[in-house]
């Protein structure tokens, strides 16, 4: 039985830029609506991951790929575990 893999994108502080306002900004694949929350998230974990979402946009609209930001995990590179010497 074959499995298919899903491939999920996630986007970090970093790769966008750090940018401090919320808002609408050009990314590598189409337009990426950040929120005042999705900063929040970012400025007390400035290494977190978040989730791309796709929105669709209406039919009569030109096709531009639109994002927002889903789900995120706190820690996308588990760190070695602790040992006492």
């Amino acid at each position: 039985m074959a499995v298919d893999k899903i491939t999920v994108d996630k986007v970090t502080w970093d790769k966008v830029g750090r940018v401090t306002e919320p808002g609408r900004y050009m990314y590598t694949f189409g337009w990426l609506t950040i929120t005042a929350g999705d900063l929040d998230i970012w400025k007390q974990y400035p290494q977190a991951a978040f989730t791309l979402l796709a929105q669709h946009s209406a039919p009569d609209e030109f096709v531009v790929e639109e994002y927002h930001l889903g789900a995120f995990d706190i820690a996308p590179d588990p760190r070695p575990p602790f040992t006492a010497h």
